[in-house]
């Protein structure tokens, strides 16, 4: 099997979107301070954000399975829209002086996964019985 460059960066945008959501992960579901203080600054703490990992942790999965990667990309896009907006308006771009760091991580796995759902959109039109 040979990989060309588009099979490579296909896998790319798939890793950095799944690497970037399962590593967040960590400190939705240990509590960690500053995933705390944002939830409770958006009145979501803690169903928030126990809920917000584990839709993330199945974008994640769905992402890197060939076959459900543009649902696992949808997913990502409306989890990402959600920071994306607490970002623009409750929350501010940075946050407990990460530098805006969080808000570049949900930057970069909305336009990675937005790249995958236009890549891989006719899985959404099968599903749906249109054939493009």
């Amino acid at each position: 099997m040979s990989l060309n460059i588009k099979t490579i960066g296909i896998w790319l945008l798939k890793l950095l979107a799944a690497v970037i959501m399962l590593q967040t992960l960590f400190f939705k579901f240990t509590g960690a301070e500053e995933s705390v203080y944002i939830f409770s600054t958006l009145g979501m703490e803690p169903w928030g954000r126990i809920g917000t990992g584990a839709m993330e942790l199945v974008a994640s999965i769905l992402i890197l399975i060939p076959s459900t990667t543009a649902f696992g990309a949808l997913l990502a896009i409306g989890l990402m829209s959600g920071a994306l907006f607490f970002h623009l308006t409750k929350l501010g771009i940075e946050i407990q002086g990460d530098g805006g760091l969080l808000f570049i991580y949900a930057l970069l796995v909305f336009l990675a996964s937005l790249i995958l759902l236009i890549i891989y959109r006719a899985q959404i039109f099968r599903r749906l019985g249109l054939n493009f």
